[in-house]
């Protein structure tokens, strides 16, 4: 028997410049979360008595927590609207930060960036949804990638206001900073923001019926490649992110304020890649925007490590030359990854968004705890371990678009009958 999808409500919008900010501050707490902190890192592990590689777990706990409750986010959008579960998150984040300023030990202070974690990817995760809800075609590439300029900033001006808190107080105070970053989130959000997911199009609040639709979700096959392929394209630049703490201070022999001279650069290749996407939304295919800023992450890459290998470009400012490039490549391509990625499974874009994140927070997650200690004992260990996951995920990428091709048709040879 089929049954005839109902057709689809126009949504009630607020004006697109408020609806485009608001969306882009929703998509940052992810980079607030990770990169305000960085600056506090050596304060705080004297406060605890702490390794460097222990410091590494503040950002790991947070991630993995987001990567776990990721699954559950988006069809919880998909169940409830998206509204109500971007607001329930922004307020949990904001007790949580509560919690992480007040925390007398480490241990204490990863428990509560695991609560930070499972409630940042509400915002993250469900407020890309709303541009597929409201948008289609080049039009929503466009709001993907204008948002994606806004969002950029955070990672250049998280640190750069955590280094100015530490100015002011003792660490806590990025906490308290987060906090009301998450409050006053929730309150914009909950005031001005309209819900996108009409109730007509909602799915049953059911939890196996909500397990059952992610394990359906990550079961297929071609999104799994399209995942991965996203995941391990934006590795490439995460990895710098990750081990900022040890490419600044450590690599680099910098201090606290001077995080700056590697987001600003970064910031500023990934803003403009983001742009670049923005001016060719519909000029371009999507398939070969991707193919274009691989060939610019890897080329890169490739430069980076040459510079990294030479003494004399083994500094400043050489050193962010590759991780700039590479942002720039990731700017031109990540938007059409996302858009992909939720209509990949159109029916349900929320689980969509968030088994996507799952795979790639996973991996941040992995490569923060095990591999930055690993790679990060140099510049050149760093840009080598960068060039082999963008490789990866340029291969998987073609893999991805090989399946993606109808199967060759072999002619049929005419029957010539046998002579006697």
């Amino acid at each position: 028997m089929i049954t005839r999808r109902p057709p689809r409500a126009t949504p009630v919008t607020a004006p697109l410049a408020l609806t485009t900010v608001l969306l882009a501050l929703l998509g940052m707490f992810g980079p607030f979360s990770i990169d305000a902190a960085f600056p506090a890192f050596q304060e705080m592990g004297e406060d605890f008595a702490a390794s460097e590689a222990s410091m590494q777990l503040v950002v790991s706990a947070y991630l993995g927590a987001f990567a776990v409750m990721s699954l559950f986010h988006g069809p919880l959008s998909d169940a409830v609207g998206r509204k109500p579960v971007m607001v329930t998150g922004a307020a949990v984040y904001a007790l949580a930060s509560i919690g992480c300023a007040l925390s007398p030990s480490l241990p204490v202070l990863l428990a509560f960036r695991v609560l930070q974690g499972m409630s940042a990817g509400a915002g993250t995760i469900v407020s890309r949804t709303v541009v597929r809800d409201l948008f289609e075609g080049a039009r929503a590439q466009r709001l993907m990638a204008t948002i994606a300029m806004i969002f950029g900033i955070s990672p250049a001006l998280a640190p750069i206001i955590g280094g100015w808190l530490l100015l002011s107080g003792p660490w806590p105070l990025v906490f308290w900073f987060l906090c009301g970053f998450g409050a006053f989130i929730a309150i914009a959000v909950l005031v001005l923001l309209p819900e996108s997911h009409p109730p007509e199009r909602r799915t049953p609040v059911d939890v196996r019926s909500i397990l059952g639709g992610v394990m359906a979700v990550a079961r297929m096959r071609r999104f799994q490649v399209l995942s991965a392929a996203s995941a391990f394209s934006f590795a490439g630049q995460f990895l710098y992110i990750g081990a900022a703490p040890i490419f600044v201070v450590s690599l680099l022999g910098k201090g606290a304020q001077d995080f700056w001279v590697f987001f600003v650069p970064m910031v500023s290749g990934m803003i403009l890649g983001s742009f670049t996407n923005s001016r060719l939304a519909g000029r371009v295919s999507g398939d070969r925007l991707i193919v274009s800023g691989q060939a610019v992450a890897l080329t890169g890459a490739i430069v980076g490590l040459g510079l990294a290998l030479l003494p004399a470009t083994a500094e400043l400012p050489w050193a962010v030359v590759g991780p700039t490039a590479i942002a720039f490549g990731t700017g031109i391509s990540l938007p059409v990854y996302q858009l992909a990625l939720l209509d990949a499974v159109p029916h349900a874009r929320g689980t969509a968004a968030s088994v996507s994140t799952f795979v790639m927070l996973l991996l941040n997650a992995t490569l923060t705890a095990v591999v930055v200690p690993i790679a990060a004992t140099s510049l050149a260990g760093l840009a080598a371990t960068s060039l082999g996951l963008l490789a990866l995920g340029i291969a998987l990428f073609h893999l991805y678009r090989r399946s993606a091709r109808p199967p060759r048709t072999v002619p049929v040879q005419p029957l010539v009958p046998e002579v006697t």
